[in-house]
């Protein structure tokens, strides 16, 4: 009976190296799981702006989270929200050029605090772009390595200065960074991908996350911006390239037929309110 027993546990590892399935679950390995922080909420003056036709010249709200992965191989923050200083100043980053009015009421570094994460611990930060609600604490993570593509390093370094604009709108180039061409896997095991996916600016970034019971989830980067315009195939209208935004909705929508994945809008706030937030995670 043993001999048997142990036959069939090794056909069962051999049958695991070559079928599929076995395949889909080692990817995986590794992952433990994803936080979800509050990292700024806002108001922006013209829906319209962001699904030309729908809402014209009406305001609205959106969210701004960060996500926090726990990897065997180390910590992986994706986004850093708007910067904690404005936890100060009530009317938080003021509105400029048609672009949202943030506030911010939490923190990150405290909400990473609550967790006993420190920003020294993390090993990669990830950002969908250069725009200020992406890289507002990126000064915490001196340790870690930024990973972004080259195109986006390239528009945020020539960009003219906006009056109005702050200084934390400017992306930090004093931290180590590693500049992607296209699609990356950050741990080399299939469970972070970052997906190219041009739009609002060159260089724009999704994350394909797969975690080991919540499945695979899709975060959108800022290809679009809540429901209704995915719903739609709506092209912003502030966007760098329309070709090449229409190309990263399909894209996306590849990506969810091929892997099942959810997806998460970055700043659709209905789909937001729905989230477990840390210190409860995904797993």
């Amino acid at each position: 009976m043993r001999g048997s027993s142990n036959f069939i546990a090794v056909f069962a590892l051999v049958l695991c190296a070559i079928a599929s399935p076995c395949l889909a679950q080692q990817t995986t390995e590794g992952i433990d799981r994803l936080y979800v922080l509050e990292c700024g909420h806002g108001t922006a003056p013209d829906q319209g702006r962001f699904a030309p036709g729908y809402n014209d010249g009406k305001p609205f709200d959106l969210s701004d989270n960060c996500y926090l992965i726990r990897h065997a191989r180390g910590d992986f923050l994706w986004g850093t929200g708007i910067a904690d200083k404005f936890l100060t100043l009530p009317g938080g980053v003021p509105s400029y050029g048609g672009r949202p009015n943030w506030i911010v009421t939490k923190g990150l570094a405290k909400q990473l605090e609550q967790l006993d994460v420190k920003p020294s611990a993390i090993r990669y930060v990830g950002i969908t772009n250069s725009h200020i609600d992406h890289i507002g604490n990126l000064g915490l993570f001196t340790a870690a390595t930024l990973l972004l593509q080259r195109s986006e390093w390239e528009f945020a370094a020539n960009r003219p200065f906006v009056e109005g604009m702050l200084d934390d709108a400017r992306l930090r180039t004093d931290m180590p960074t590693m500049q992607l061409n296209g699609d990356y896997d950050v741990f080399g095991d299939g469970t972070v991908m970052i997906i190219a996916t041009p739009s609002v600016t060159p260089g724009n970034q999704s994350l394909l996350v797969k975690l080991p019971k919540s499945g695979a989830i899709l975060l959108s980067g800022d290809v679009v911006h809540f429901q209704y315009g995915w719903d739609h195939q709506i092209v912003p209208g502030n966007v760098w390239n329309k070709e090449k935004t229409a190309a990263s909705f399909k894209r996306l929508s590849d990506i969810i037929a091929q892997s099942g994945a959810q997806l998460w809008i970055e700043h659709d706030k209905a789909q937001s309110d729905t989230r477990k937030f840390a210190p409860d995670y995904y797993d």
